[in-house]
């Protein structure tokens, strides 16, 4: 199990440090800013939907924690190229899995890299980092503008 652990955490650090799909994304057909008050996170997520409704592109820029950062880059990747009901489903699915009680059934040929931000349910406080980007993806396919954590 420390394998694993040691892994996760290096899947982790990897996506802090070198984030995938950071940057503004132009044209975009929405975008919505989050926050963190309790950790001072703040992002902002882009997407881009094509007219069959697939999300053609997703990408965040911000400050934030390795968490947040690791987050939102691991989710860009994870919901490139889904349907809107698809990116709706994954972003349940991983909020689930950050903030359920039980431990989850991970399965990561689902899950990918996604799986590395398991550890976190083990710190309360973290769970927020971890979840604010797919809280932020979600507005931004709203239209609502924006979240911030302390309003969950």
């Amino acid at each position: 199990m420390d394998d694993l652990s040691d892994l996760y955490q290096e899947i982790i650090l990897s996506h802090n440090k070198r984030p995938r799909n950071e940057g503004e994304l132009d044209p975009r057909s929405g975008d919505a800013e989050g926050y963190n008050p309790l950790c001072g996170d703040r992002l902002r997520v882009y997407v881009r939907e094509t007219e069959s409704g697939k999300l053609d592109a997703v990408t965040f820029t911000g400050e934030g924690c390795a968490i947040s950062r690791a987050s939102a880059s691991i989710m860009t990747a994870a919901v490139k190229n889904l349907s809107r009901a698809e990116v709706e489903a994954r972003i349940a699915a991983a909020i689930e899995m950050l903030t359920a009680r039980e431990d989850p059934e991970i399965d990561l040929t689902v899950m990918g890299d996604l799986a590395a931000l398991v550890g976190v349910r083990h710190f309360p406080a973290r769970i927020k980092c971890a979840t604010l980007a797919w809280h932020t993806l979600e507005s931004a396919l709203k239209g609502d503008g924006g979240v911030c954590t302390e309003e969950e």
